[in-house]
């Protein structure tokens, strides 16, 4: 007999909860993080899902439908229309700066000089607002022309300034394309609700809408760069721990994504994390720079009613550990690379963990050895509970039947007896 959508739904969300609480559930539950893969496994160009919402969304139904996962994250991008518009000098995607069929890229750009942290600390907006826009979206440089407003004083001749400021030819074409922009984005929305109403529909727990990530990596990823980062952290450290500090305050005290969906599924947040991994810094580093402002946004995630997914991107052997710090059945461990053996033995009783198959496996490999990392898995982490079985990293290129190998044997052999 068929299941519903809703007992369907209760049934996997049932299955999370109980390894989230270090519980047995009924069998090791399966996420699978799509991204572009539905393209791939349906015969779409990956550009589609910039491109062709209603092919896209087809696509991503068909996919879950016929792989049955326990969790699933479907990848919401951005309108390529928009995004052409806005031209942002550090994204290529689909069919605009890489092939229609291969998955976007980030090229890091160093839009903060390391002499402007006083300038970043002391006025964040009017940074972000004027230089920091201008330097990474072609289409946002006539902002870098606008007035600096604190500069102007407290009285109604700011507003002349400003005023003026606008009728400056090139400061009026960013305003009149950032309006053409956001009307684009508004009709984006509208049809991302039908989307995720679509797929809500199907019954499968997702994860909240939002992400969060540590106050370090916001700093590397989008501001200075890796290798601004890591030279601050020898050249001007202080500088450095404050902008951490002063994002972190900002994260908090502009409050947590809201909860999203029904208590019979854990709110699962997806958190991040790059640069703390063992290839970026030492542990003497982590724990200056990255571990304080990242345990304290996950705490505030836990007490907003969510259950922090963290994605310890890369190697994290050495900092596994810290985890414990954290309360107990809590939050979800997504390793990477990290020794999963060592992970499972440190974090024992206190945090669930997700992992799985290599993505090279699961795009070159054979369905043996699909089943052999499967089984490998399952026994060395799964078999107390407290596991949840995910594709390594990306799966967008991997092999469908891989995929469905995957699934379907984890189903068979994951089962608590």
């Amino acid at each position: 007999m068929t299941q519903t959508p809703d007992h369907a739904f209760k049934e996997k969300g049932k299955r999370l909860w109980d390894v989230v609480r270090l519980q047995k559930p009924d069998r090791v539950p399966i996420m699978l993080e799509l991204s572009y893969f539905p393209a791939w496994n349906t015969g779409l160009p990956f550009s589609a899902a910039y491109y062709d919402y209603d092919k896209w969304l087809e696509a991503c139904i068909r996919t879950l439908k016929e792989y049955d996962p326990d969790l699933m994250f479907v990848t919401s991008f951005f309108p390529g229309e928009a995004l052409e518009m806005l031209q942002p000098k550090a994204l290529r995607w689909p069919g605009h700066g890489v092939s229609v069929n291969d998955s976007h890229q980030y090229l890091e750009l160093e839009s903060m000089m390391p002499n402007e942290y006083d300038e970043f600390l002391g006025d964040t907006s009017d940074f972000l607002l004027r230089k920091f826009l201008p330097r990474v979206c072609e289409a946002t440089k006539g902002l870098e022309k606008l007035p600096r407003m604190a500069a102007r004083g407290f009285s109604y001749q700011s507003a002349f300034a400003l005023a003026q400021a606008l009728t400056d030819p090139e400061v009026a074409e960013t305003i009149k394309r950032l309006q053409e922009i956001g009307s684009i984005m508004n009709k984006w929305q509208d049809r991302m609700r039908t989307f995720n109403d679509e797929i809500d529909k199907l019954g499968y727990p997702s994860f909240n809408p939002g992400t969060s990530n540590a106050p370090f990596d916001a700093i590397s990823d989008f501001l200075r760069g890796m290798h601004g980062a890591m030279m601050d952290m020898f050249r001007q450290p202080d500088n450095l721990l404050q902008a951490c500090d002063m994002i972190l305050k900002e994260r908090i005290t502009s409050g947590m994504p809201a909860v999203h969906g029904s208590d019979e599924s854990p709110h699962l947040l997806f958190m991040g994390l790059h640069r703390g991994s063992d290839g970026f810094m030492s542990v003497k580093q982590f724990e200056k720079f990255y571990w304080p402002g990242l345990k304290k946004i996950i705490l505030a995630v836990i007490d907003a009613g969510l259950t922090p997914l963290i994605f310890c991107e890369g190697d994290w052997t050495s900092k596994i550990e810290y985890l414990r710090e954290l309360p107990a059945g809590k939050s979800v461990a997504r390793l990477d690379l990290t020794d999963i053996y060592k992970a499972a033995e440190v974090l024992k009783g206190h945090t669930a963990i997700m992992a799985g198959v290599p993505a090279s496996i699961l795009q070159t490999g054979t369905t043996d050895q699909v089943k052999y990392f499967c089984k490998e898995f399952i026994d060395a982490i799964g078999k107390d509970g407290g596991f949840i079985m995910s594709p390594g990293s990306s799966i967008d290129k991997a092999k469908p039947e891989n995929i469905k190998t995957m699934v379907e044997y984890t189903k068979e052999y994951g089962v608590y007896r």
